[in-house]
């Protein structure tokens, strides 16, 4: 029942952020488009900036460049669906840094980007978080 509760209660919220919005959810349980400023949204894709490097052979770090689509759905916990830009930045990843102070590589044979598409699920009661995908091309 505890469970059931929760899930209505994601529910009127994600309804009631949705409410007089234009990029509104057209029907309950469908991705919605929201504000790339989402607080929910930053740490979806700064968790998949720390993925991608920590899965990447480079010697610098990426980071979150552009932010082209972002929708969020709620169905069993909520999900995020982005697209997005991730960039080389001038930061060598064996000094540890932090990701908000790094520059991005100035225009060069360094610069580099990738095109993301990211799906997290997220099941916020139980602390869990899961890349259901996050795929990247040149």
């Amino acid at each position: 029942m505890r469970v059931q509760t929760l899930l209505l209660l994601l529910a009127i919220l994600e309804w009631r952020l949705t409410a007089g919005n234009h990029h509104g959810c057209s029907m309950p349980g469908s991705p919605c488009n929201i504000s790339r400023d989402d607080r929910g949204l930053q740490q979806v894709v700064l968790n998949a900036a720390y993925s991608f490097n920590n899965q990447s052979n480079d010697a610098f770090l990426f980071k979150p460049s552009v932010i082209h689509r972002a929708q969020r759905q709620i169905v069993k916990g909520i999900c995020y669906i982005v697209d997005l830009n991730i960039s080389r930045t001038v930061c060598r990843k064996r000094d540890n840094s932090d990701l908000s102070r790094c520059e991005f590589q100035p225009a060069g044979r360094l610069r580099q980007t990738f095109r993301c598409h990211l799906e997290v699920w997220q099941i916020p009661w139980k602390h869990q978080s899961r890349i259901e995908e996050f795929l990247c091309k040149p």
